[in-house]
Order: structure tokens, then sequence, then C-alpha cells
């Protein structure tokens, strides 16, 4: 099974945000940037894993801008850890200004997405090689974030996790 690196996954989606996508407020519904979001990490697993990948979680989407009637939105995901048959996909939501061409972060989230083969059950999935520092970074802080995500799906304990654990510590 051949390595990949993160860019291999890089999945770019524009959009222009019209009347239809917003609220009475001219501002984006969230079900639409959800959905965008959603779509673009999958293509990324699928292109990290070359076959079907399923959404198994979606963590903390952060809603920090406002999305507006006019405004040029940039959805970027790509791979950052690849486990088992699972994958955690980076997803970035930038607001772009066209007259700057400045990108301005307005959402982000780290969805996981499961390799499914013909037959709709879960396999391996090709493992991943950070490249950059960030890379590097996000590809050791995504065992932290599986462990969190596993134990709020209550798949494991408290006692059986190791960072959690540490965490809890320090706040004790």
């Amino acid at each position: 099974m051949n390595t990949r690196v993160p860019s291999d996954s890089l999945n770019i989606h524009t959009e222009l945000i019209m009347p239809g996508h917003t609220n009475p407020l001219g501002n984006l519904m969230g079900g639409n940037l959800l959905s965008w979001m959603d779509v673009s990490c999958g293509v990324s697993a699928l292109k990290h894993c070359g076959t079907i990948c399923v959404t198994a979680s979606v963590d903390n989407v952060s809603f920090r801008l406002p999305i507006k009637v006019g405004d040029v939105v940039v959805v970027k995901s790509f791979a950052t850890r690849a486990f088992n048959t699972s994958l955690e996909i980076c997803c970035q939501v930038y607001i772009h200004d066209p007259k700057t061409h400045q990108d301005e972060l307005s959402h982000s989230a780290f969805f996981t997405f499961v390799a499914l083969d013909r037959n709709g059950k879960s396999m391996k999935v090709p493992p991943l090689s950070p490249q950059t520092e960030a890379e590097i970074r996000l590809y050791e802080e995504a065992e932290k974030r599986r462990e969190v995500r596993l134990f709020l799906a209550g798949k494991i304990k408290a006692s059986e996790t190791k960072h959690l654990q540490s965490m809890l510590n320090k706040e004790g």
C-alpha cells in the first residue's frame, strides 16, 4: 500500500454566496456550509484512499465569522492522519476577498471518514507521511483528537485513554 502525503488529498471547493444560500438576515445558512464541508472532506478522503469513504464523525465546527450574500467562500480539505480503517480530514473555510486576494479563516473542523470496499465493509487505508512542520503537528495531535472522539462516542472509557487522562489529571 503506497504511502500518501497530505497534498495528495488536497481539495479546494469555491462558492459564491447567493440569496438562495442564506437566511432572512443575508447570512449563509449553516446547513449549506456543513454540506459543502462534508463533500469537500469526502473528496479528500477518496483521493487519499482511492475508494469510497463515509463520514464517521465531525468534530466541533467553529463558526468564527458570518458569511454574507456576495462573499466568495473557499473550502479547503486534506488528510491529517491515517489510522487503520479511518482517516482524519482537516477542513478550513475561508472568506476570500477578490479585491485584495486575501483569505480570512471563518470556520474549521476535523472530519473522520471510514474507507469501504465494494461490499460496504471497512478496509485498511494507506499510510500518511506528513511533510511540513504544520502537517507534522496536525498528524501528532490527531491521536489526541481521535481519543476524545472515541471517548465522546462511548467507544472507550476514560480509564482506557492516555491523553484524556493526562489532561484531566492536570486540571484536578
